[in-house]
Formats: structure tokens, sequence, C-alpha cells
């Protein structure tokens, strides 16, 4: 079944949140884990597209956004806002809802700053409700 982490950031902005999904998608290729960060449009795909080049600094993420034209990549890493074609790995969710494809995925992680709290509480309850295995982390400091 899939396991649901929700990191819950003291900041207040998305660029927060893209910049931790870039440090949980480290991670998860340290693991050896395929990552698919799921956004809501094009221009996001092109804004954490851009982060992922230098961030953490100094760190080139291997990654490719992907579209619905060509859903294919060997990168182990995937940016896009069409369903992905990976079956295993994290699924980092940046888009607003839910992908109905969260359960192709060992793991989802949900990142949750200032402004989205309401909307965490809301995904909360949602995978409660269904069963899955939730997993909390409040954090401070992470980009130290």
């Amino acid at each position: 079944m899939t396991r649901v982490d929700f990191y819950i950031l003291p900041d207040m902005g998305a660029d927060a949140a893209m910049r931790f999904a870039c440090r949980l998608s480290l991670k998860a290729l340290q693991n050896q884990l395929d990552v698919h960060v799921q956004v809501d449009d094009a221009p996001a795909a092109d804004a954490i597209d851009a982060l992922m080049w230098d961030y953490p600094q100094h760190r080139f993420l291997p990654h490719q956004v992907i579209s619905e034209d060509d859903p294919t990549s060997t990168s182990p890493i995937h940016v896009g806002y069409s369903q992905p074609l990976l079956q295993a790995g994290l699924l980092i969710n940046l888009a607003a809802d839910i992908p109905n494809f969260f359960g192709r995925f060992d793991r989802v992680a949900e990142i949750v700053v200032g402004n989205t709290r309401e909307q965490g509480r809301d995904r909360y309850k949602y995978y409660r409700d269904r069963g899955f295995p939730l997993h909390h982390h409040e954090l401070t400091d992470w980009e130290h």
C-alpha cells in the first residue's frame, strides 16, 4: 500500500515547496528511487525544471519535463502535469489536487507550506479515510 508523507514547512510560498521537492528528489536519487514531480501546468513545470539545474546549490538533478505529447523519459526524475508512465517510486505532489494515479507509487510526498495548510488538512483526511499509512514531518531549518 502506498505510504503518504506530509512535510510541514514553516515557509509561506510555493517556491519553498519547489525547493523542498528538489531536496526530496535528491534524497530519493541517493536511495535509488525514481521520482515523479506532479505540477498543475507547463509554467509550473518550467519553474521546477529551472530550479533543478542548480538546487540544492551547485547540484544538478537529472530530470526531464514530460508532457502528454511525450510521456517517456530516461531520467530518474520526471516533472509533469499529465499522467506519468512510472509505476513505482516516489510521487511528489505539487499540484492543487491529488492525482488519481497516486496509488501506482510506493510513496507520496505532500508538501505543506503556510498558505496551503487548509488544503493539507483536506488531503490528510482524504488519504486517512481511505486507509493509507500516513506520516507527518514538521520541519524547521530544512535548508541548512
